[in-house]
Protein backbone atom coordinates (compact mmCIF):
# COMPACT_ATOMS: atom_id res chain seq x y z
CA UNK A 1 0.00 0.00 0.00
CA UNK A 2 2.90 2.38 0.71
CA UNK A 3 4.28 1.84 -2.81
CA UNK A 4 0.83 2.41 -4.33
CA UNK A 5 0.52 5.73 -2.54
CA UNK A 6 4.08 6.68 -3.50
CA UNK A 7 3.21 6.13 -7.15
CA UNK A 8 0.11 8.32 -6.88
CA UNK A 9 2.05 11.03 -5.03
CA UNK A 10 4.71 10.91 -7.76
CA UNK A 11 2.07 11.27 -10.49
CA UNK A 12 0.68 14.35 -8.76
CA UNK A 13 4.16 15.84 -8.28
CA UNK A 14 5.00 15.27 -11.95
CA UNK A 15 1.75 16.86 -13.11
CA UNK A 16 2.07 19.84 -10.77
CA UNK A 17 5.61 20.45 -12.06
CA UNK A 18 4.69 20.29 -15.74
CA UNK A 19 6.05 16.84 -16.58
CA UNK A 20 2.58 15.45 -17.38
CA UNK A 21 -0.50 16.83 -19.07
CA UNK A 22 -3.92 15.27 -18.71
CA UNK A 23 -3.39 11.55 -18.16
CA UNK A 24 -0.49 11.34 -20.63
CA UNK A 25 2.17 9.63 -18.59
CA UNK A 26 2.55 6.45 -16.59
CA UNK A 27 4.59 4.80 -13.86
CA UNK A 28 5.61 1.26 -13.00
CA UNK A 29 7.52 -0.18 -10.04
CA UNK A 30 8.93 -3.63 -9.39
CA UNK A 31 7.58 -5.23 -6.21
CA UNK A 32 9.63 -7.42 -3.88
CA UNK A 33 7.94 -10.57 -5.21
CA UNK A 34 8.90 -9.69 -8.79
CA UNK A 35 5.46 -8.52 -9.86
CA UNK A 36 4.98 -5.09 -11.45
CA UNK A 37 2.72 -2.38 -10.04
CA UNK A 38 1.56 -0.05 -12.81
CA UNK A 39 -0.75 2.92 -13.25
CA UNK A 40 -4.17 2.38 -14.87
CA UNK A 41 -5.23 3.75 -18.23
CA UNK A 42 -6.99 7.11 -18.48
CA UNK A 43 -7.60 7.77 -14.80
CA UNK A 44 -7.14 11.33 -13.54
CA UNK A 45 -4.24 11.51 -11.10
CA UNK A 46 -6.25 13.70 -8.74
CA UNK A 47 -8.91 10.98 -8.54
CA UNK A 48 -6.61 7.95 -8.54
CA UNK A 49 -6.79 5.70 -5.48
CA UNK A 50 -4.31 3.03 -4.37
CA UNK A 51 -6.71 0.25 -5.39
CA UNK A 52 -6.85 1.67 -8.96
CA UNK A 53 -3.28 0.55 -9.64
CA UNK A 54 -2.84 -2.77 -11.43
CA UNK A 55 -0.48 -5.59 -10.47
CA UNK A 56 0.99 -7.45 -13.45
CA UNK A 57 3.27 -10.38 -14.02
CA UNK A 58 6.43 -9.65 -15.98
CA UNK A 59 4.92 -11.68 -18.86
CA UNK A 60 2.07 -9.17 -19.15
CA UNK A 61 -0.73 -11.04 -17.41
CA UNK A 62 -2.82 -9.17 -14.85
CA UNK A 63 -2.50 -10.52 -11.32
CA UNK A 64 -4.85 -8.12 -9.55
CA UNK A 65 -6.83 -4.95 -10.12
CA UNK A 66 -10.11 -3.99 -11.74
CA UNK A 67 -8.74 -1.26 -13.99
CA UNK A 68 -7.12 -1.60 -17.40
CA UNK A 69 -3.35 -1.07 -17.08
CA UNK A 70 -1.81 1.80 -19.02
CA UNK A 71 -1.85 1.28 -22.78
CA UNK A 72 1.94 1.77 -22.74
CA UNK A 73 2.46 -1.14 -20.36
CA UNK A 74 4.57 -2.98 -22.94
CA UNK A 75 7.17 -0.20 -22.78
CA UNK A 76 7.50 -0.78 -19.03
CA UNK A 77 7.37 -4.58 -19.16
CA UNK A 78 9.78 -4.85 -22.07
CA UNK A 79 12.42 -2.75 -20.34
CA UNK A 80 11.91 -4.38 -16.95
CA UNK A 81 12.28 -7.85 -18.49
CA UNK A 82 15.64 -6.93 -20.03
CA UNK A 83 17.00 -4.76 -17.20
CA UNK A 84 16.99 -6.39 -13.78
CA UNK A 85 18.89 -3.36 -12.43
CA UNK A 86 15.82 -1.18 -12.98
CA UNK A 87 13.21 -1.06 -10.23
CA UNK A 88 10.94 1.74 -11.46
CA UNK A 89 10.06 3.51 -14.71
CA UNK A 90 8.43 6.88 -15.28
CA UNK A 91 7.19 7.93 -18.72
CA UNK A 92 6.41 11.64 -19.05
CA UNK A 93 5.53 14.16 -21.74
CA UNK A 94 7.80 16.96 -20.53
CA UNK A 95 8.40 19.94 -22.81
CA UNK A 96 12.14 19.91 -23.58
CA UNK A 97 12.49 16.12 -23.68
CA UNK A 98 9.60 15.93 -26.13
CA UNK A 99 11.24 18.64 -28.24
CA UNK A 100 14.51 16.68 -28.23
CA UNK A 101 12.63 13.52 -29.27
CA UNK A 102 11.84 15.17 -32.62
CA UNK A 103 15.54 15.36 -33.55
CA UNK A 104 17.30 12.66 -35.51
CA UNK A 105 19.75 11.90 -32.72
CA UNK A 106 19.87 11.23 -29.02
CA UNK A 107 21.51 13.48 -26.45
CA UNK A 108 25.23 12.81 -25.85
CA UNK A 109 26.70 12.89 -22.32
CA UNK A 110 27.35 16.60 -21.82
CA UNK A 111 27.02 17.03 -18.05
CA UNK A 112 28.27 15.24 -14.95
CA UNK A 113 24.65 14.75 -13.85
CA UNK A 114 24.02 12.68 -16.96
CA UNK A 115 26.99 10.44 -16.16
CA UNK A 116 25.85 9.84 -12.59
CA UNK A 117 22.09 9.49 -12.95
CA UNK A 118 21.60 8.44 -16.57
CA UNK A 119 24.79 6.37 -16.96
CA UNK A 120 25.69 8.50 -19.96
CA UNK A 121 23.79 9.91 -22.91
CA UNK A 122 20.12 9.53 -23.76
CA UNK A 123 19.53 7.31 -26.80
CA UNK A 124 16.72 7.93 -29.30
CA UNK A 125 14.47 5.03 -30.26
CA UNK A 126 15.36 3.73 -33.69
CA UNK A 127 11.95 4.35 -35.33
CA UNK A 128 8.74 6.22 -34.62
CA UNK A 129 5.93 3.96 -33.47
CA UNK A 130 2.37 5.31 -33.12
CA UNK A 131 0.86 4.85 -29.66
CA UNK A 132 -1.87 2.58 -31.05
CA UNK A 133 0.75 -0.10 -31.80
CA UNK A 134 1.34 -0.98 -28.14
CA UNK A 135 3.35 -4.16 -28.60
CA UNK A 136 5.66 -2.69 -31.22
CA UNK A 137 6.19 0.43 -29.10
CA UNK A 138 7.34 -1.77 -26.22
CA UNK A 139 9.61 -3.85 -28.41
CA UNK A 140 11.31 -0.80 -29.93
CA UNK A 141 11.73 0.91 -26.55
CA UNK A 142 13.26 -2.19 -24.95
CA UNK A 143 15.62 -2.69 -27.89
CA UNK A 144 16.65 0.98 -28.04
CA UNK A 145 17.44 1.80 -24.40
CA UNK A 146 20.46 -0.50 -24.15
CA UNK A 147 22.30 0.07 -20.87
CA UNK A 148 21.13 3.67 -20.47
CA UNK A 149 18.78 4.80 -17.71
CA UNK A 150 16.69 6.97 -20.02
CA UNK A 151 15.32 6.86 -23.54
CA UNK A 152 13.72 9.36 -25.87
CA UNK A 153 10.90 7.63 -27.70
CA UNK A 154 11.03 9.22 -31.13
CA UNK A 155 8.44 12.02 -31.56
CA UNK A 156 6.81 10.88 -28.32
CA UNK A 157 8.59 11.56 -25.06
CA UNK A 158 11.05 10.33 -22.44
CA UNK A 159 11.24 7.08 -20.50
CA UNK A 160 13.12 7.54 -17.23
CA UNK A 161 14.41 4.68 -15.09
CA UNK A 162 15.89 4.15 -11.64
CA UNK A 163 16.65 1.53 -9.04
CA UNK A 164 13.59 2.80 -7.19
CA UNK A 165 10.81 5.28 -7.78
CA UNK A 166 12.62 8.19 -6.14
CA UNK A 167 15.64 7.68 -8.40
CA UNK A 168 13.41 7.35 -11.49
CA UNK A 169 11.83 10.68 -10.56
CA UNK A 170 15.29 12.26 -10.26
CA UNK A 171 16.04 10.77 -13.67
CA UNK A 172 13.03 12.68 -15.08
CA UNK A 173 14.46 15.93 -13.77
CA UNK A 174 17.93 15.26 -15.18
CA UNK A 175 16.49 14.22 -18.55
CA UNK A 176 14.41 17.38 -18.84
CA UNK A 177 17.32 19.61 -17.78
CA UNK A 178 19.71 17.80 -20.14
CA UNK A 179 17.31 18.18 -23.06
CA UNK A 180 16.96 21.90 -22.33
CA UNK A 181 20.75 22.36 -22.20
CA UNK A 182 21.26 20.36 -25.40
CA UNK A 183 18.66 22.34 -27.33
CA UNK A 184 20.40 25.54 -26.23
CA UNK A 185 23.94 24.48 -27.20
CA UNK A 186 23.07 22.76 -30.48
CA UNK A 187 24.87 24.40 -33.36
CA UNK A 188 27.76 25.51 -31.15
CA UNK A 189 30.96 23.75 -30.17
CA UNK A 190 30.36 21.86 -26.95
CA UNK A 191 32.29 19.18 -25.10
CA UNK A 192 31.11 15.57 -24.91
CA UNK A 193 32.30 13.71 -21.83
CA UNK A 194 34.66 10.84 -22.63
CA UNK A 195 33.34 7.33 -22.04
CA UNK A 196 35.88 6.59 -19.30
CA UNK A 197 34.58 9.55 -17.28
CA UNK A 198 30.99 8.56 -17.97
CA UNK A 199 31.71 5.19 -16.36
CA UNK A 200 33.67 6.85 -13.58
CA UNK A 201 30.78 9.18 -12.79
CA UNK A 202 28.25 6.37 -12.72
CA UNK A 203 30.48 4.24 -10.48
CA UNK A 204 30.98 7.15 -8.13
CA UNK A 205 27.23 7.77 -7.86
CA UNK A 206 26.29 4.13 -7.28
CA UNK A 207 29.24 3.07 -5.12
CA UNK A 208 30.85 6.05 -3.42
CA UNK A 209 28.47 9.02 -3.34
CA UNK A 210 27.82 10.00 0.27
CA UNK A 211 30.66 7.76 1.51
CA UNK A 212 33.71 9.85 0.64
Amino acid sequence: MDLRQEIIDTCLWLKNNGYLQGTWGNISARCEDGSILITPSKVDYELMKPEDLVTMNIDGSVLSGTRLPTSERDVHLGILRNRLDIGAIVHTHSLYAMAASTLNEGIPPITEEMCQILAGGIPLSRVFVPSSKHKELGEVAAASIGTANALLMRNHGPVCCGRNLKEACTCCQVVEKSAQIYLHVMGTQFNIIDDQWVKDGRHYYTQAYGKT
